[in-house]
Order: C-alpha cells, then structure tokens, then sequence
C-alpha cells in the first residue's frame, strides 16, 4: 500500500526524470515513475480529477477538511493492511527454510518477527512429510491478522466513544431515532463508516451488506419494529410520542475510471441497474412499513453513491414527500471543485446552496419541494465529511486507488466486523442461513477464484456471529449456529473445502462493540 504523503510525492517529483506519456493520454502530461498506480491509470485514460484538477501532482486543500483526521485514519489503515499484506512475504521466506527437524521453530521465529503472532504448531510440525503447507498457514495467517485487528479496535473504541455520542444527539436533533445503511457487499466500500462518510460506531445506528444493495426488507423491517418498540418501552432515544423518524440508507457504488468493468459485479458494472435496484429495494421497504403499521409510521429514504476510485459521493435528495430520483443528486466531487478557495463559513453555505439547487430540479429530476431541514443538516454534514475523504485519496493515493478492483483479502460471513472497516480488506456477505445468503455467498466465492484461487492461493472465510450475553443461553445457540453455518459451507462448497481451497474460521463476539473474539471449533 502506497502512503506517501502529498510533501514525499513532490520530493520524490523533483528527484526523478520524466517519462514521455503514453500514447493517447488526452491531457498530454508526463508520467513520472512515482505516481501511484491509480493516477497513472486514470492519466492513461484521460481523466482529470473531477474534485482537484491539479491531481496528482499537486494536491488540493478545502477549507473544511480535517487534515489531522486524515492522518489518523491513513495510520489505522497502515497498521490494519500492513498486518494482512505482510503473510505472503513471511510464507516466501518460510518456505525456504526446507524441512529439516528445527523447521517449526525456525518458521515460529520469523512468524514472530515478521507477522507478531504465531502459527498453530501442528500445522508446522507436518512439515516434514510433505514440506510446508502453505496454503494452510496463508489461511491461518489471515485468521490471526484479523483477530489482532479487532483486538486493536477494541483498543481504540473507548476514544471514539464520545464521537459516538455527539453523533446519536445530531441524529436526535435531525428528527431520526435510528439510522439503518444497506451498502453492497464489495469490499471497496468496507470503509464506508470511518473513511468515506466519517461516521463513528453508535447505538442509533446499524448495518448490514449485500451483493448489489438488495438488502433483505423482511429483516429490515423487524429491525425497525425493535426499535419502535425500544422507543415505546424504554423512550430510548426519544419517546413514542416524539416527531423523530427511522432513516433507511442505501448505498450502491460504480467506478469513474472503468465504469464498464468494474462497477458493481452483481449488476454487470452497469450503474444505471445499480440505482434502481438500490431504489426499488428502498420504497419496497418503506411500502412495507406502511402497509403493515399503516402511514403514521412512515420512514424517510437515502439514497448514496460512491466512486470508488476517488470515494466520492452523491447524495440523491429526497422530495418533501421523501422520494427520490435518480436524476436529482448533489455530486460532492463538483462540489469540492467548486468550492475550494472558499473560508469555511462561505463553504458550509454553498453546500446548503447545492442541496438547495438540486431539490429544484427540472426535467427527469423534478420533484415536489424540499426535504425537511433535518434531513437537510444530515445531508450537508455527510457531504462536509466526504470532503475530508476526497483530499485523504488526493494525499494519500494521487487522487485515485490503485487498486480500483477487487483486492480483498478475505470472505467475511455472519453479522459482526464492524471493528475492521478497511476499503478492500474483505468482502463481506450479511448472512442468516446458507440457502438465503447463496447469492451473496456465491458473488464473494467468484471473486476469489480470480483473487487467491488463480494465484494458488485459498480462500479464507471467517465467519462471525454476535450474541447477546444479557440473553440466557445466547452465547451458546450463537457458538452452535456459527457449527450449523460452516457444516452448510462445506456441502455447499464441497469441491473447495476437499481440496483446502476453501478454508474456514469461526468466531463469536458479545454485542457490544469492543468485546473480545472467541473462536469456534469447526471441528
């Protein structure tokens, strides 16, 4: 992973020849041999950088980005994908040890050194047999890098929690006692709370993740009941009484650089049937709260998308009767352009100015008035957050990732994760039982035949459910399901699991965030 500061790009700029560009390159600028490859990808095909023109080989400062936020999340993701990224390079080394009678405790030292954590010793002590197995410890590798990434976070979530706070009392403030988000599976929007939307962790707030945003309503729907319910028993966070609405997200994704090819799998990258399906998803939801608790319990829609080669977003804003269009959106790439060299107070107001402008849309877009200021501040704060993001690609990356595609490192199973929130790190499939999540579970397992499989690797799948320790016997239903789950997996994927292409991790996680991971014999 590229991490060069914006300072280090120039240095290394002003120390390096200049290379002729590649025929067909439309803004004829040179290529340096440091640009990051996303940059120089996005050269090669012409683009100039929606959001900061002068990208990459000068960045942009917005007067309402938080330089020193940037900085710690670019160290979090260092830390977390240095973690993942470092196995393969310990296993080349490892496997130049032979098989001789100190091999375990000769590859248990540079696992300590080079990866802090070490392998299972039975694994290593088969060695002699047949050599090395690889593809085990590859697997066992990624099981423990993520281990010590929750370990991490669980770490660091007593410093966010007063963010977390401050979120749940905006979110009141706005008139929304819950907020539920729906995104795709794909492994690019993994970062989609801390980094794209720079949201903390917070009780309000729940998701869940889907190939092609086709979240599941019937689930959705009982979670909106739990916390109608909650309200109604407990006033948490408001009473029953009170004028506050449940918020539903989606969020669906497409690619500027290559959008013919790697948009959204699930919908052949074609952005178009990425949007409605998201959109029909949302008033299919919104039809059944409706229908069955009739209009007084009505909910307000949000619809999103990222360019997940710069994160960029676009909001689409609802009407005053809360619906939407696909054709009526503020892109935040154009916004940041245009408001750059703007004080901070001058920017906040042209923000307000955009969503204002795009509720007044003609044509296809065309609505019927403005969405309540509630939903108004919650738009301006998420497109004021993105911002942030926009410049974090710009300094970090050169404006866009080098990895525009798939680059995950594992399969992640159940409805836990949320301490590891990393752009590419996993792809995450939202799943109850086997024959429901197929679809899902089936998009993560293709990818990962080009990934890993194509490569000689396997696939890791960590499998990951929460219980609730305040709930007598949970703990031990959940252990069983999580049993239940990788027996499923293994008839599913027979041919995989035989030939330890596929190789599967289970654990379990009490509801709070933070708690330790405990791992499952799947055995």
């Amino acid at each position: 992973m590229d991490t060069r500061k914006s300072f280090a790009l120039r240095q290394a700029r002003a120390n390096s020849a200049r290379q002729p560009a590649p025929v067909g390159m439309g803004m004829g600028r040179p290529t340096p041999s440091w640009f990051p490859s996303g940059a120089a990808h996005a050269l090669a095909h012409g683009l100039e950088h929606a959001a900061c023109p002068s990208l990459p080989e000068r960045g942009c400062q917005h007067a309402l980005v938080q330089p020193s936020e940037n900085a710690r999340l670019a160290e979090i993701e260092k830390s977390v994908k240095g973690s993942f990224d470092a196995i393969v390079p310990a296993l080349k080394s490892m496997a130049a040890l032979g098989r001789g009678p100190d091999f375990p405790e000769q590859a248990q030292q540079l696992a300590r050194q080079e990866l802090g954590f070490e392998f299972p010793q039975e694994v290593l002590e088969r060695a002699w047999v047949r050599g090395p197995e690889l593809g085990r410890l590859y697997a066992e590798g990624t099981f423990m890098a993520l281990e010590r990434a929750v370990c991490e976070f669980g770490a660091r979530i007593q410093t966010e929690l007063r963010a977390a706070q401050n979120l749940d009392a905006f979110l009141v403030d706005c008139g929304f006692h819950a907020l539920n988000v729906s995104a795709c599976a794909d492994g690019r929007l993994k970062g989609l709370f801390p980094f794209i939307l720079r949201l903390p962790d917070s009780p309000l707030v729940s998701r869940s993740a889907f190939a092609g945003t086709l979240f599941d309503i019937e689930e959705d729907v009982r979670h909106w009941q739990a916390a109608e319910l909650r309200r109604f028993r407990e006033g948490y966070p408001t009473t029953a009484d009170a004028q506050t609405r449940y918020l539903k997200i989606a969020v669906y994704h497409g690619s500027s650089v290559d959008p013919q090819h790697q948009g959204c799998a699930a919908h052949g990258s074609n952005l178009h049937a990425a949007i409605e399906a998201a959109l029909e998803r949302l008033y299919q939801f919104r039809m059944a709260i409706e229908n069955a608790f009739c209009c007084g319990a009505s909910t307000d829609l949000l619809l999103i998308g990222v360019d997940t080669d710069t994160d960029a977003i676009r909001i689409h804003i609802p009407d005053a009767h809360g619906d939407l269009s696909p054709h009526r959106y503020v892109d935040n790439a154009e916004l940041y352009r245009h408001t750059l060299g703007l004080d901070a107070d001058q920017a906040r107001l042209a923000v307000y100015e955009a969503i204002r402008a795009a509720s007044a849309s003609d044509g296809w877009g065309k609505g019927e008035g403005m969405p309540h200021d509630g939903m108004r501040r919650l738009i301006a704060t998420l497109l004021i957050n993105n911002m942030s993001q926009i410049e974090y690609v710009g300094e970090y990356y050169g404006g866009w990732y080098g990895d525009g595609g798939h680059a995950e490192r594992f399969i992640g199973v159940g409805n836990g994760f949320q301490e590891v929130q990393v752009r590419n790190l996993a792809y995450y499939a939202h799943v109850d039982t086997v024959e429901e999540g197929a679809a899902d579970l089936d998009v993560g397992i293709k990818i990962f035949r080009k990934l890993n499989l194509e490569k000689g690797l396997p696939i890791p799948m960590a499998l990951r459910y929460r219980f609730d320790s305040r709930v007598p016997g949970s703990r031990e239903r959940v252990e069983r399901k999580v049993q239940r789950m990788a027996a499923a997996l293994r008839n599913r994927y027979a041919s995989l699991v035989e030939t330890d292409r596929l190789i599967l991790w289970g654990g379990i996680q009490d509801l709070p965030l933070g708690s330790p991971m405990e791992e499952v014999d799947l055995r």
